[in-house]
Order: structure tokens, then C-alpha cells, then sequence
């Protein structure tokens, strides 16, 4: 069985399409969404519109529960998201917003018998960072109780074997912080028999189109360079 797993989109319909096509062409039996669909890009009402319109099973990210309660609750209160937070606040539409607040905090799913634990930021909070070379990504892993471990939230895809359970980033959709502006996911197919091999794709996008859209709303140039250089 193959799943894709998706996640940090952040307003960018450009870069969700490209991605979703892409998920087409690998065949897969499901698609899943670590959260954070709002916040820096253009488009988060069209982004949110989507991933319901596609039936994609999603959890909340934490920039989703901040544009949700209106505040720095689960965000950095720095100068991109002096303009992006409330930017999105505004713009979200109050059904996107209910939409947003009821989403899950966690998934667990079953392929062939690999029990996979899926969450934005870590199992303990909605933004916490997992990097795979941490101490806390460590402890994580050695606490999990599931075999397969998928998380998000950093913007930097990483695989890493912890003894015998498996560590997942999948990276960004819509926002990497890979040095590109390369649109990143995930594919994880477990076989009959239960042995897993992660994959991480990399997609490329209409940059131009985007940067251009940002440029009419008078988004800030530092915002817009984040994508085009696909840094922080």
C-alpha cells in the first residue's frame, strides 16, 4: 500500500496542484495532510477549498490553530508574521476558520500491520520541532509506540531509522526551508509483508505566478524572497 503524505501548504494553491498531479502519477491508495493549509501565501481560503474538495484526510498544523484563535498562540511573533498573521486572520473565511479549529490534533493509521503515528509538529505539541539528528527527536522515537512515525512542521524533509521504527519528515508543500523553491512530500509504501521504504519527492511550481500575486497584494519583499529562495 502507498500514501502520500502532504503537508505545510501555507496559501499556496500553485504548489499544491503541481503537487497533487505528481501524487497522481505514483498511483497511491491514500493521501493524507499534516495541517498548516493558511498563513504566508496568497491563497488560503482556495488551499483549504481543495483539500476538502479532494476528501484528503487532514490534522491542524500550528499555524492554522494561530490564525484560528487570532494570536501568537502557537506561532514565533516575528516580522514575516507581524504581516502574515493577521493578514490571514483576515482573510479566512469564518467556514474555513470552523473548518481549521475542528480539525484533528493526531492520526494513527494501519498499512499492513506498521502501525503509523501521524502529527504536525511532534506527539507532544502542535509546534514542537522534530529534527532527526535532535535530542527531543530521540526521546520521541524511543517513547513512540507505533512503528512509523510522520511529522511536519519544520519545512525539511528527512527518513531516518531509529532501531527498528522509522522516523518521517515530509517536508513543505507550499513554504520549503530546503534552499529551493521546491515543492516537497512524501511517499511511504509498506508491502504485504510489512516492510516500509519512505521516499521523498521533490516538485517544482509556477513561482512566477505566485510571486507575482504576492507582489499585487503588496505582501513584503523579505516574505516573498523566503519563497523564491525557499529559506525562512
Amino acid at each position: 500500500m502507498k500514501l502520500a503524505i502532504i503537508s505545510d501548504i501555507h496559501g499556496n494553491l500553485y504548489a499544491l496542484m503541481k503537487v497533487l498531479e505528481d501524487i497522481e502519477d505514483q498511483k497511491v491508495d491514500l493521501t493524507v495532510c499534516l495541517g498548516d493549509l493558511v498563513g504566508y501565501g496568497p491563497h488560503p481560503n482556495e488551499v483549504v477549498s481543495m483539500i476538502k474538495r479532494k476528501n484528503i484526510p487532514c490534522i491542524k498544523g500550528n499555524y492554522d490553530a494561530s490564525v484560528v484563535d487570532g494570536s501568537y498562540t502557537y506561532i514565533r511573533e516575528t516580522t514575516i508574521n507581524s504581516f502574515s498573521l493577521p493578514w490571514a486572520v483576515n482573510e479566512v473565511r469564518a467556514a474555513n476558520k470552523y473548518y481549521l479549529d475542528n480539525l484533528p490534533t493526531s492520526m494513527t493509521l494501519d498499512f499492513n500491520g506498521k502501525k503509523i503515528k501521524l502529527v504536525h509538529g511532534s506527539p507532544n505539541a502542535l509546534n514542537e520541532y522534530l529534527l532527526e539528528d535532535d535530542e527531543n527527536t530521540s526521546k520521541v522515537m524511543e517513547l513512540l509506540e507505533e512503528d512509523i512515525l510522520i511529522c511536519a512542521h519544520t519545512h525539511v524533509p528527512s527518513v531516518k531509522q531509529f532501531g527498528n521504527k522509522l522516523f518521517i519528515n515530509d517536508g513543505s508543500v507550499g513554504k520549503p526551508k530546503i534552499g529551493t523553491p521546491e515543492s516537497t512530500y512524501c511517499i511511504l509504501d509498506v508491502d504485504k509483508n510489512g516492510n516500509s521504504k519512505a521516499s521523498i519527492r521533490r516538485v517544482s511550481y509556477e513561482l512566477k505566478g505566485l510571486v507575482k500575486e504576492m507582489q499585487i497584494l503588496n505582501f513584503p519583499n523579505n516574505l516573498i524572497r523566503s519563497f523564491e529562495e525557499g529559506m525562512e
